[in-house]
């Protein structure tokens, strides 16, 4: 039977540093693998899983699930997932059916908005997950555990009603701790 793993947490929380980590244990385990990402994620190069730690992976960039199916090929058995947020809720059926089918699903994502809001597809996930990491980052004003992800707009928090998505990294995000953790307006 196949599984589904859950990587979650705020953004500088080692994520995709942790789905790199597990996908190179299976290529190490001879296992055919193959790595997906979601195609908003234009960060740095469009080919690739990018951890803030240096570390990369070659992925295949999508937009739907529809796109993985065209592109998975069938002895595929790990499959990793980067910013899994961003995809439409007909993701979570489709992870269902290649569990189904004994893949092993890594998939690594924010759990929560800038809002503090559950985000996308993401509940649904979790809710299903066989396995479930939560990492945490450091407070950039404080130090202390990070779960939550601080959006700046010119340096200030941003407004609550400010688009959902915005593709950045330090420019714009921050980890905090929920003590300093701002929304304006």
């Amino acid at each position: 039977m196949g599984k589904l793993e859950i990587i979650c947490g705020p953004m500088f929380s080692g994520k995709s540093e942790e789905l790199i980590r597990r996908i190179r244990r299976a290529e190490f385990a001879k296992l055919p693998i193959q790595v997906f990402k979601h195609q908003f994620d234009q960060r740095t190069t469009i080919n690739h899983i990018h951890a803030h730690s240096g570390g990369a992976i070659t992925a295949i960039p999508v937009i739907q699930a529809e796109d993985i199916e065209k592109h998975l090929h069938p002895a595929t058995q790990v499959i990793g997932i980067d910013e899994v947020q961003f995809f439409e809720p007909d993701i979570t059926p489709y992870i269902a059916r290649l569990i189904e089918k004994g893949k092993r699903i890594i998939a690594a994502g924010l759990d929560v908005d800038f809002r503090i809001q559950p985000f996308g597809c993401m509940p649904t996930l979790l809710a299903i997950a066989d396995e479930i990491t939560k990492l945490s980052a450091v407070c950039l004003i404080c130090g202390s555990d990070a779960r939550l992800t601080q959006r700046l707009v010119n340096g200030l928090p941003a407004q609550k009603n400010d688009p959902l998505v915005l593709i950045g990294a330090q420019e714009c995000y921050q980890a905090r701790c929920r003590s300093c953790h701002e929304i304006a307006g």
